[in-house]
């Protein structure tokens, strides 16, 4: 097996990974080890844009508020103010770095604000409807630029590398499949960071990316990581409904904009559930439209801007507006029809604001992290923040370790020991067990759970999971495997983080315990493999 050696090993090519890169260049040798295309992350489907307090009328106060009131009292709210208050000078970095943000026509010295559910104020800086598009293009131009940055595609991270045992356990780096040639290798680093998105396909409808197998939430698992608050999977309340669509987004921005829930036949309805109306945080509209398609037996609802010209829409929403053209929509003109799907996960590998775990020398950031920011429900546009926040501050504290450290300290990767020699002929277990885990965690593990689902649904997720790891075991690895597996271990831990929270909260939504536990300080789940 070839090893290779670098100072630092980022794992994953979003916002919170080349930020975290750009910023240990300055110091050393950096691999960001990016699964499949360059370009491909979910920080590239990022639509509406980062929330930040920029102008002068709010304040951070109020953005602290609106996003402890949106996580259901489990947000931890010294992270919540670390992160919103270090926000304002890191999207100026991003602006130096190349960044244009949408500035109010005529008015070049004021940004263009937007505002979406949650949020009681206009901060959510934007380039056009693709901002994460544009923040990922910008970053990968500049870390092309560092001639100590070497970015690798094709590189899928198989397992991370543990030696020593209790409290002297740490990381040295990690193990690779290299897709193009199918060979495995391995990354020696001084520090690895982790930012491998989130984990959206563990469910059967998603609005994220092919690549967010929850890779890095499985491996941190399998090397005994605390692995927080998985119950808490966030439904996007609006992907467009159209068989050849696969989930396109639906931006909440467009809510922010005067879009207006309706059902099929017309009728306003969100006002109903919540005094909000359509700009309620995510977790009640999805429940909502869930609650209003089983009641009246519809396949969708709509979401109705067609108050607003096609001028406007298609300056505010060049992306969506053209989109939906294609999928013979007029926004202008018509409401789109509109379901919810798994959008993002607020539960992920327990780490500080700078990236700290339980492991020496790993560190971890963006969405497979879970700092205490989001709590029990994300608020709008907090993700890219606290990727760009966290990136930054993993950077950071990673320096600093590494100045008291021995510059040429990289301890030995251990013996590789899983996979077998064999070509399988059986492809058919992988594709199977593929598509019945997702069915599975749809049916029985969605917006609205009860305790009987949940168990039935660990059943069959345990015994794929089973055949799966004896699968991996017996056979030489490919990246359909590897990914396979991740979501079963992923699902697995979903599961039994809602089992173990026995109240409704945030996006925990249970029928057996409708009401959140008043009785008890709200807790954080934890889950921890013994090793």
């Amino acid at each position: 097996m070839q090893i290779l050696d670098t100072d630092f090993l980022v794992i994953g090519g979003g916002l919170a990974g080349l930020t975290a890169a750009l910023k240990l260049s300055t110091r050393g040798r950096v691999l960001v080890a990016m699964k499949k295309e360059m370009t491909e992350s979910n920080t590239s489907y990022a639509q509406g844009g980062i929330a930040c307090v920029m102008d002068p009328e709010d304040t951070f106060a109020r953005h602290i508020q609106d996003t402890l009131v949106a996580g259901a009292g489990l947000c931890h709210r010294d992270v919540v103010a670390a992160i919103v208050t270090a926000g304002p000078p890191l999207i100026r970095e991003l602006e130096k770095l190349g960044l244009a943000f949408e500035r109010r026509e005529g008015q070049w010295d004021e940004y263009d604000l937007g505002q979406e559910g949650g949020h009681t104020h206009r901060r959510v800086l934007h380039a056009g409807d693709f901002t994460g598009q544009e923040v990922i293009r910008v970053l990968l131009q500049r870390c092309a630029e560092q001639p100590r940055i070497a970015l690798r595609s094709d590189l899928m991270a198989v397992d991370l590398a543990v030696i020593g045992t209790g409290a002297d356990r740490r990381c040295p780096g990690a193990w690779f499949l290299d897709r193009a040639t199918g060979e495995l290798l391995g990354v020696r680093a001084k520090a690895t960071v982790l930012a491998t998105g989130g984990a959206g396909k563990v469910y059967l409808y998603t609005s994220n990316p092919d690549i967010a197998t929850g890779d890095g939430v499985a491996m941190a698992w399998r090397a005994g990581l605390p692995i927080l608050n998985m119950e808490f999977v966030q439904f996007h309340p609006t992907c467009l409904y159209h068989p050849a669509a696969k989930s396109f987004l639906i931006s909440e921005a467009v809510r922010g904009e005067g879009g207006v829930l309706k059902t099929r036949d017309g009728a306003s309805f969100m006002e109903r559930y919540d005094p909000r109306g359509s700009l309620a945080p995510r977790d009640i509209v999805a429940r909502a439209i869930d609650r209003e398609m089983k009641t009246r037996g519809d396949d969708c609802v709509l979401l109705d801007i067609t108050q607003r010209s096609a001028k406007f829409l298609r300056q505010r929403f060049p992306n969506i507006y053209q989109r939906c053209l294609e999928f013979g929509f007029n926004m202008a003109r018509e409401p789109l029809p509109v379901v919810p799907a798994v959008h993002f996960f607020c539960g992920g590998v327990a780490a500080g604001v700078d990236g700290r775990t339980d492991l020496s020398g790993l560190y971890a950031c963006g969405e497979v992290a879970c700092t205490g920011l989001h709590g029990a429900n994300r608020l709008a546009s907090n993700s890219l923040l606290e990727a760009l926040v966290c990136g930054h501050a993993t950077g950071e504290a990673i320096l600093a370790q590494d100045a008291l450290a021995d510059n040429n300290a990289r301890p030995a990767l251990p013996t590789w020991r899983a996979g077998g020699t064999a070509t399988s002929d059986e492809g058919v277990v992988v594709s199977h067990n593929w598509d019945d885990i997702r069915a599975t965690m749809w049916d029985y593990v969605g917006i609205v759970r009860t305790t009987s689902r949940l168990e039935r649904a660990l059943a069959r997720v345990e015994l794929m999971r089973k055949e799966v790891e004896q699968y991996f075991r017996s056979y030489r690895i490919y990246s359909d495997l590897l990914e396979l597996r991740n979501i079963a271990d992923v699902a697995a831990l979903v599961i039994r983080s809602a089992l173990q929270r026995q109240e409704s909260r945030g996006l925990h939504y249970t029928r057996d315990y409708p009401l959140a536990d008043e009785a008890h300080p709200p807790r954080d789940t934890r889950l921890q493999l013994k090793t």
